[in-house]
């Protein structure tokens, strides 16, 4: 579906008017489809992002400030997300050795067990964008890289 058709509007400023507002209209489009799948498995976003970073960091835990680093949503605010996290037995927060004021975030058997059941569906979803050819993805992510920078 064009921009256009989705929000009833024919002319544009710009093309780069019509840019921003495809850009904001996808994020939201993807966003709705993220939350409908990740709302069967009874987690957010967010929580859901926290869930893989310290997954990644697996061996090791993670801290507070390194899952604020990594984060995708920046204004997330990460010390109550892995509260929850851990009042739903996904994680174990633990007091560090060499630091008594941070904590060692790892997943719990039940987290990481959320997660693996979560991988296929969630690659499915991204196999999605699959629809668009490997240059195209390059273009799109070198385009997306270059708004970044703004």
């Amino acid at each position: 579906m064009s921009i256009e058709d989705a929000i009833q509007q024919r002319e544009f400023h710009s093309e780069h008017h019509k840019a921003l507002l495809n850009i904001m209209f996808t994020h939201n489009h993807l966003i709705g489809k993220i939350n409908e799948l990740l709302k069967g498995f009874d987690v957010t976003r967010q929580q859901f992002n926290v869930l893989r970073i310290i997954r990644g960091q697996q061996p090791d835990a993670a801290g507070i400030n390194l899952i604020k680093e990594r984060m995708i949503d920046k204004m997330s605010d990460a010390s109550r997300i892995v509260e929850r996290l851990r009042l739903k037995d996904l994680v174990s927060r633990t007091a560090s050795q060499t630091d008594k004021r941070a904590a060692q975030i790892r997943l719990t058997a039940k987290g990481e067990e959320l997660l693996r059941e979560m991988d296929s569906p969630i690659t499915d979803f991204g196999n999605k964008l699959l629809a668009l050819t490997e240059a195209e993805a390059k273009t799109l992510n070198s385009i997306l890289d270059k708004i970044h920078s703004i």
